[in-house]
């Protein structure tokens, strides 16, 4: 079968569960498969940074650069006929052209814009209530990445579920347990962080419940007087000044710390440095952060809704997002017992091990598969 791929989201989004998504699985289907011919499509002049097997190439993109990430890949691919039988545009299918030459397929990770539209961008917002309700009619299959999300495209979209394929996402390698004193150092050394810290990684939107969060902390700070700090990182949104004013209200200002985007290569050692992560979502289609620590075998608290619940009910510590007095229970006892922290830091990292990009690239390809016979 002749595949094409958007590689797109895995040059220019690196770093973000997209890009991530994007970048891991084009390289373990090139590992893996050798039966089926690919051609990844990137922007101009790009490649990927490994190398390719003999049954893929590589073809350019013509964009107009802009400033938007959804601006840039919501140009329609050309596919000429009989050069792919089945195209497949990872980035939730913006981009996929509107001229049916083959079997198309998307991956739509979740639908929080049609579900919490005041917690995204206008711009995605905009090009999401657009272009999705085009995109579906031409999806001979839809991949997602949980069954949480897949019966939620199938419902709000009158979908059929035996044409959703759900393929579990996972921890990059280079998350991984590294001695947590060495971790500390460099940490340290980077960004001047030297006590003990809560984790929380992730977007700055306010679905991701970072108020909460911070109200949580005050409790804990106010109940135990500990020395115990909290890092928020990620690019700053929008709502990064009332994070500022809501720790600044609740007198933790100089305990709550936002060192901004994190490169990926230090990603390892913040987790690894960690007490624990906190993360407690009110949606998530999937949820790398809890994946990530729990691979650096760190342990985690997070919701006990939406596709959090689904996946990582019984290794992580689970909590109601919507009741900060839970919240701040939970991290107070995840802080203070260690057997605790003991417990759901093995049970994460094993988790973490079942599951792999390998076998996400194996659920693709077999998802392509049944797909190109639809």
């Amino acid at each position: 079968m002749k595949i094409g791929i958007d590689g797109r989201a895995a040059k220019w989004y690196r770093g973000t569960g997209i890009g991530t998504y994007t970048y891991q699985l084009i390289s373990h289907i090139n590992k893996l498969d050798e039966a089926n011919d690919y051609t990844i499509f990137l922007p101009d002049s790009s490649n990927l940074n490994f190398k390719l097997k003999n049954n893929f190439s590589l073809k350019s993109i013509n964009c107009t650069a802009k400033n938007n990430f959804w601006d840039q890949v919501n140009i329609p691919n050309i596919i000429k006929k009989d050069d792919t039988e089945l195209y497949h545009v990872p980035q939730n299918g913006i981009g996929l052209p509107y001229n049916k030459n083959c079997r198309f397929t998307i991956t739509l990770h979740d639908i929080i814009p049609y579900k919490m539209p005041e917690t995204v961008g206008k711009k995605y917002l905009k090009i999401f209530e657009e272009e999705i309700p085009k995109i579906i009619p031409l999806c001979d299959g839809i991949i997602t990445v949980s069954d949480f999300s897949k019966k939620d495209i199938s419902e709000f979209f009158n979908y059929p579920e035996s044409k959703i394929y759900v393929t579990y996402l996972s921890a990059e390698d280079i998350y991984r347990p590294i001695e947590k004193c060495i971790s500390k150092d460099i940490i340290k050394n980077l960004y001047g962080i030297d006590k003990n810290y809560i984790l929380y990684v992730g977007g700055f939107s306010p679905r991701k419940n970072i108020s909460g969060i911070i109200h949580a902390f005050s409790k804990l700070k106010k109940t135990t007087k500990t020395n115990l700090k909290l890092i928020i990182a990620g690019k700053k949104g929008l709502s990064y000044p009332n994070y500022v004013d809501i720790a600044k209200k609740l007198n933790v200002s100089s305990d709550v710390i936002f060192p901004g985007f994190i490169p990926l290569e230090y990603m390892p050692f913040l987790y690894n440095a960690a007490e624990f992560l906190i993360y407690p979502s009110f949606y998530e289609g999937f949820g790398l952060p809890p994946l990530e620590a729990m691979a650096c075998k760190v342990p985690v608290i997070t919701s006990n809704i939406t596709s959090l619940y689904e996946i990582f009910n019984g290794c992580a510590l689970i909590v109601n997002p919507y009741d900060v007095e839970k919240i701040k229970d939970a991290m107070e006892i995840m802080y203070f017992d260690s057997s605790v922290r003991k417990i759901y830091s093995e049970k994460g990292f094993e988790f973490s091990k079942k599951l792999t990009w390998n076998s996400t690239a194996i659920s693709t390809i077999k998802a392509y598969e049944k797909i190109s016979k639809n």
